[in-house]
């Protein structure tokens, strides 16, 4: 059995429900048009069509579109060694789908995890409190209207948070460039401001005519 025909089973069991599988790079993925339904398809997908294990959930902020959220649902199953990917769209109005611990025990801290890093709650979860973050922290640090450096919070005498310093960390991308890869630097020497990529010591050639040589003295 091969994933695009177990896909074309669950297409045919639940119609409208579920889309037309489409496929990219060797990966197959449906949609499903009402996140209520998930319960329902997932089980059908672990019990008869042998996905017997989530590998992950996962969320998107697509930020400005109505829905806003995509909840990504990623199956394995052991016995016929195939993958499929799920979608589902949930609006910022209503920030809530069904849980799927009932059907993998694993949703459980998947789902806790989506909780807290993008603040959509799942109806029906056993525990669903913050995992990383500490209870009572007011944000959702993956969403993307929240700033990168992070935003100054608190509760006196447990725990806090500052705005951490972003201009020459490793991991900034710099505005300007050709292209992606010139604008996002591979690595940054701690001692100078040069570009390097993947830990050569010539600069990538990209690199050099978008953002030029860069000083080579230390900063002071």
């Amino acid at each position: 059995m091969t994933a695009q025909e177990l896909a074309k089973q669950l297409k045919a069991q639940f119609g409208d429900q579920v889309s037309e599988p489409a496929e990219f790079r060797g990966e197959l993925t449906l949609r499903v048009a009402e996140a209520e339904r998930l319960p329902e398809i997932c089980a059908f997908a672990k019990s008869q069509l042998g996905f017997d294990y989530l590998v992950d959930i996962t969320s998107v902020d697509e930020y400005g579109e109505d829905p806003r959220f995509t909840v990504v649902y990623h199956l394995y199953g052991y016995g016929h060694r195939c993958c499929l990917r799920l979608k589902t769209r949930v609006s910022e109005e209503k920030g809530e789908l069904p849980t799927v611990t009932g059907v993998w025990r694993t949703a459980n801290w998947h789902e806790r995890e989506i909780y807290d890093m993008m603040g959509l709650r799942f109806r029906g979860h056993p525990d669903l409190r913050r995992i990383l973050m500490w209870e009572g922290y007011p944000y959702y640090p993956l969403r993307k209207d929240f700033p990168l450096a992070g935003k100054t919070s608190g509760i006196p005498d447990l725990a806090f948070t500052e705005p951490a310093p972003m201009a020459g960390g490793p991991f900034v991308t710099i505005a300007g460039g050709k292209d992606t890869m010139a604008r996002e630097p591979r690595v940054r020497l701690p001692a100078s401001e040069r570009l390097e990529t993947n830990a050569r010591l010539e600069r990538r050639q990209d690199l050099q005519e978008a953002h030029g040589p860069g000083p080579t003295e230390p900063r002071k």
